[in-house]
């Protein structure tokens, strides 16, 4: 038996079609109209070989939100390729990246 399920992504957009506000519904996973001031979406397209993608942010996303955007989509990205590949090392090396990323971008958490 299969089942089928939604993710609903609602733009409202201004008059020059730049994003005022970003909703996401995933039901069956307990989300309803939720807020969001980015977003960035993938598709794997198998016959042209080649990833498809939506990136927006509404226009009060600031630039410092942004980086920390980035930075937290980096991490999420080698923690699903680490879990798709079994590829560790490379994963590691992402992590590095995302490390000296954040570092770059003064988005560091202070030590303690």
């Amino acid at each position: 038996m299969t089942k089928k399920s939604k993710i609903i992504v609602e733009i409202e957009t201004n008059e020059n079609n730049v994003p005022e506000s970003i909703h996401w519904t995933a039901e069956d996973g307990g989300v309803k109209g939720a807020k969001a001031k980015a977003m960035i979406l993938a598709f794997w397209d198998e016959s042209e070989q080649n990833a498809m993608r939506i990136d927006l942010w509404d226009k009060e996303m600031t630039v410092d939100d942004m980086k920390k955007f980035f930075h937290q989509t980096l991490l999420t990205m080698a923690d699903s390729f680490e879990r798709a590949t079994g590829e560790h090392n490379v994963a590691e090396d992402l992590r590095d990246y995302c490390y000296h990323f954040a570092d770059k971008m003064g988005i560091l958490p202070p030590q303690s």
